[in-house]
């Protein structure tokens, strides 16, 4: 008996038997099935473009039933992809404003969160339209509506699926992410509105992979409302002298980014001074 227990202590002793790695609280870990193989992102794929599909055609349907246009007019009806698509659109817009104030407004709405659903770029340009289109305080409002549900929606496709995607195509990214997420799990609303005002983050990456490392909906929606509201403020200021412009990097002054450092900085502030209090209480 004797010669058994010495064993079994030397053999619970030994250097070479290592102990069963116990999981870090630190590491960050993805939600959901990473294993998800190359036929699992396909089908992702196929649903999103038949989302994609379906969605395309209520805005065809939307536009459709439009006022009715000259040739002309018709023609410059589309997303912006530059200043002078933009400015033309305005013109075309603001004729009818008046007359179908509901029409315009509703067809500015569906595009706006059409773009930001699937990260189509050209929300700049509607950004800048808005502030050409109506008044100041109605723009912004609408801006950060249609900007917090887009970007909602665009979570909530990724949720249901975009998943296999971002654990094949952004895993390392992710994860990185999930990390910082983890640091300010306490403070989320003001890290979401701290990364909607500074560029450290792709918009769309921020969209796509929140649903995956677990940033709650409703956080991720204030988040995105209150922290686009900076820039769109530069944009729709931009948006009263439309014309003037002839790039959108001339909405965006020195004196401009200027204010949203501060703005940035203001947002992450409380962050700071709660970390020391409680390290002063410690």
């Amino acid at each position: 008996m004797a010669k058994k227990r010495s064993g079994n202590r030397e053999t619970e002793s030994s250097p070479l038997v290592e102990p069963e790695p116990r999981p870090s609280k630190q590491t960050p870990v993805l939600k959901g099935p990473q294993s998800s193989g190359g036929a699992s992102a396909r089908m992702s794929i196929l649903l999103l473009i038949t989302i994609f599909a379906c969605s395309a055609c209520v805005m065809y349907l939307l536009f459709r039933n439009f006022p009715e246009l000259s040739e002309d007019e018709r023609e410059k009806i589309k997303i912006p992809k530059d200043m002078d698509d933009a400015k033309a659109l305005g013109i075309v817009l603001s004729k009818y404003k008046d007359t179908y104030y509901t029409q315009v407004l509703l067809a500015y709405f569906a595009t706006y969160i059409f773009l930001q659903t699937f990260a189509i770029p050209g929300s700049i340009f509607l950004s800048i339209l808005s502030g050409y289109l109506y008044p100041f305080p109605l723009a912004l409002f609408l801006v950060c509506l249609c900007s917090g549900l887009g970007a909602s929606f665009c979570y909530m496709l990724s949720y249901l699926v975009g998943r296999p995607m971002v654990y094949k195509y952004l895993t390392e990214r992710a994860q990185k992410w999930s990390q910082q997420v983890d640091k300010h799990r306490e403070h989320l609303i003001n890290y979401i509105i701290f990364l909607r005002i500074t560029p450290f983050l792709p918009n769309w990456f921020i969209n796509i992979t929140s649903p995956v490392i677990n940033v709650p909906l409703g956080v991720f929606f204030l988040g995105t409302f209150l922290g686009v509201a900076p820039p769109s403020f530069v944009a729709i200021n931009a948006g009263t002298t439309l014309y003037k412009l002839t790039t959108a990097g001339e909405a965006v002054s020195w004196n401009s980014l200027l204010v949203l450092g501060l703005l940035a900085v203001v947002s992450i502030l409380p962050v700071c001074f709660q970390k020391k209090i409680q390290q002063k209480l410690e």
